[in-house]
C-alpha cells in the first residue's frame, strides 16, 4: 500500500470544516465538516486521479503523464 502526505487546513474564521491537499498527487483535494470526513474525501480524490492516470498510461497509446 502506498502512503501519501495530506496537508490539512481549517476553514476560514467563521466557517466550519476542513480542507486538504496531497503533495504527491497534484489536483487531489478534499473537504469535510470533520478531519475524518476531509481525509475520506481526499482519499477518494486520490483514488480517482491515480486510477485515471493508470487508464491513460495503460491504454495502449503510449501516453505517460498527468491528466
Amino acid at each position: 500500500m502506498k502512503h501519501f502526505t495530506a496537508i490539512i487546513h481549517r476553514g476560514e474564521p467563521g466557517e466550519d470544516g476542513y480542507w486538504a491537499t496531497c503533495l504527491e498527487v497534484p489536483g487531489a483535494n478534499g473537504q469535510g465538516e470533520s478531519r475524518e470526513d476531509c481525509l475520506q474525501d481526499l482519499a477518494a480524490a486520490i483514488r480517482l486521479l491515480v486510477e485515471a492516470e493508470r487508464i491513460v498510461t495503460e491504454d495502449g497509446r503510449g501516453y505517460v503523464g498527468r491528466l
